[in-house]
């Protein structure tokens, strides 16, 4: 075992980070909405086969052609799941950030219009919602560039964040080459912000979550009420209050128009919303405050 492990298993240890997030809370709490209908896998976007992923269809099997009922439930996130996910947070006037796919936000410029008007953050999620496992290094850089420029055109400024979510191997390496990103999410190690290094760039991270998600409500073991969700959320948020008393967390929550946004569901996120509103001692920030604070104060 001489030859230099590429992972770190370590983290901070056994460490008690002193963190100190503003105002003294004890929690960074981040809500993210994912916004991908319309880059997902079909025939119509160039794709051999229709999209199998996160959907009501659980074990969805891939068709050769256009594959309407799951279309259709991509679609009810961006027609309606988002507003209704929309309406609760700037009623609440809670930050958010967006994790916007290209293909997708440049296909609905009514999204787009109210996303501005919110003044939510919108970093990088790619230019298609697809998987790079298997995808080259070349073209994972093309579509890169392709999202970059895609951010930048509607919304006047490129992304600081970024978050390919189905990454490759090659990902982490293309931000670093790239390096206008004050962070990156494709990661879920830790319970605070980190900084990883190559040669002489380094890249803060900050991690996602794919456990306070509401993606679990289409996978195997997941949730199957939004009771399930909300007491998992609260769960997670009593926990890392409690320790952030002696050392400080963040939290994320990851959210999908076509998830959250259907009826049934979206009455337990307001019940964690109202829950967590009800703490003054909790920082409710974009993933980007989150960012440029660690960046000023942890370097």
């Amino acid at each position: 075992m001489k030859k230099k492990y590429p992972r770190d298993l370590i983290g901070y240890g056994s460490k008690k980070i002193k963190v100190k997030w503003p105002h003294n809370a004890k929690l960074a709490l981040q809500f993210v909405l994912n916004y991908e209908e319309g880059s997902e896998n079909s025939v119509l976007h160039g794709d051999k086969y229709s999209e199998t992923f996160l959907s009501e269809i659980i074990g969805a099997k891939p068709i050769k052609g256009r594959h309407l009922n799951m279309e259709s439930i991509y679609e009810y996130g961006s027609r309606r799941g988002f507003w209704r996910i929309h309406d609760l947070f700037t009623k609440k006037k809670i930050p958010l950030t967006i994790f916007g796919v290209g293909m997708a936000l440049e296909r609905n410029k009514e999204v787009c219009k109210a996303i501005k008007k919110a003044n939510y953050e919108v970093a990088s999620h790619g230019w298609r919602w697809i998987d790079y496992q298997n995808i080259s290094k070349v073209k994972e850089k093309k579509d890169m560039k392709l999202a970059i420029r895609s951010i930048k055109k509607i919304f006047g400024n490129k992304p600081l964040g970024w978050y390919t979510g189905r990454c490759s191997p090659n990902t982490l390496d293309l931000i670093l080459e790239n390096g206008e990103f004050l962070y990156c999410s494709d990661t879920y190690s830790d319970d605070l912000p980190y900084w990883i290094k190559k040669g002489k760039k380094k890249q803060l991270m900050i991690p996602y979550t794919l456990d306070n998600n509401d993606m679990r409500f289409a996978t195997n073991q997941g949730f199957n009420s939004g009771d399930q969700f909300y007491n998992y959320l609260k769960d997670s948020f009593d926990t890392l209050y409690e320790e952030g008393k002696v050392s400080p967390k963040m939290m994320s929550v990851g959210l999908h128009c076509r998830f959250i946004g259907r009826p049934a569901r979206i009455k337990s996120l307001k019940k964690f919303l109202n829950y967590v509103l009800s703490f003054k001692d909790v920082w409710i920030c974009k993933r980007i405050d989150i960012a440029k604070y660690w960046i000023k104060n942890y370097k």
